[in-house]
């Protein structure tokens, strides 16, 4: 079977994946991510650190080894919302070229809100009106969709790296920081955000997926108990509430929890928390797809027919 291999360079992590089709389906081969931060620092200097490029670049460069020992026949590298923001994402291109000769493609907001759909509705049953929203560490992708396809979509830039940075400086966090980054979430979305009637929700990204292996409890990943799994209003509350009372060093040893994550997921479930406020729905759907696995799908299915 052909494969085809994405690099997905993120605001917060760098993730792989190599992927084949078997009678139309998207097969696995490898999925996995490297928590490198390229935007550490980014939101107060508009640039992307040496530091952070380096890190990056050495991350990519690791992958790219991986997909070609797998026998990817093509490898995409593609990059989100801290190279759309960076004023030097270009010096990033120009190191990463040099390294890996792989040529670096920044995606708009509304086609990484495009993949985002297609990897979410592709494993998960859906409903005639669907919300599927991608919470990343720089912003976050909205996408409205029916059974005939994509209705709207859009991205606000509403990352959980940028509101840690700007609003939950604190280790342990203040109240009062909470509730200046719940005000400024709150502003984006109902500023934003169409509330849809009966709008069945998907969250998607390293936020809900984390929330779900902390819900149950997960010792390492599994991919089969997070996808398609359920989390409840009050579930993320519960989480919020968790991650607020506790230092950085003592969520990291939440069961469930990346130690790597641990400095910006309340930020995360605290945009999940306002996500479904102002939706006024009760639950969420989790897929542990994202926008790799849409353009990995997308690319494959072109290449076999």
């Amino acid at each position: 079977m052909k494969k085809v291999a994405v690099i997905d360079v993120g605001s917060n992590s760098v993730k792989l994946f190599v992927g084949s089709l078997d009678n139309g389906s998207l097969v696995t081969v490898i999925d996995e991510l490297n928590i490198a931060r390229l935007s550490e620092g980014m939101t107060k200097s508009g640039l992307l650190s040496s530091d952070a490029i380096y890190r990056n670049v050495e991350a990519i460069s690791i992958f790219l080894d991986k997909a070609r020992m797998l026998g990817a026949e093509k490898v995409y590298c593609i990059g989100t919302m801290a190279l759309r923001s960076a004023e030097n994402s270009d010096e990033f291109r120009r190191r990463l070229f040099e390294r890996t000769a792989l040529e670096l493609s920044i995606l708009p907001g509304v086609e990484e809100a495009r993949l985002s759909y297609l990897a979410a509705v592709s494993s998960i049953d859906k409903l005639d009106n669907l919300l599927v929203f991608d919470t990343g560490g720089g912003s976050t992708e909205f996408i409205y969709g029916k059974k005939e396809g994509i209705e709207n979509r859009f991205s606000l830039d509403l990352g959980a790296v940028r509101l840690t940075e700007n609003y939950l400086v604190s280790d342990p966090v203040k109240k009062e920081e909470i509730c200046r980054a719940r005000r400024e979430i709150v502003r984006m979305l109902e500023s934003s955000l169409p509330v849809s009637a009966s709008c069945q929700v998907i969250g998607i990204g390293g936020t809900v997926t984390t929330m779900s292996a902390v819900k149950q409890k997960l010792e390492e990943y599994d991919s089969s108990l997070v996808q398609g799994s359920v989390l409840t209003h009050e579930d993320i509350k519960a989480q919020v509430d968790l991650y607020s009372s506790l230092k950085i060093e003592d969520r990291k040893k939440i069961c469930g929890l990346q130690a790597k994550r641990a400095d910006v997921i309340l930020a995360g479930s605290l945009i999940v928390d306002e996500i479904l406020s102002v939706l006024n729905v009760s639950s969420l759907t989790v897929s542990d797809r994202g926008l790799r696995h849409g353009l990995c799908n997308e690319k494959l299915v072109a290449i076999n027919f």
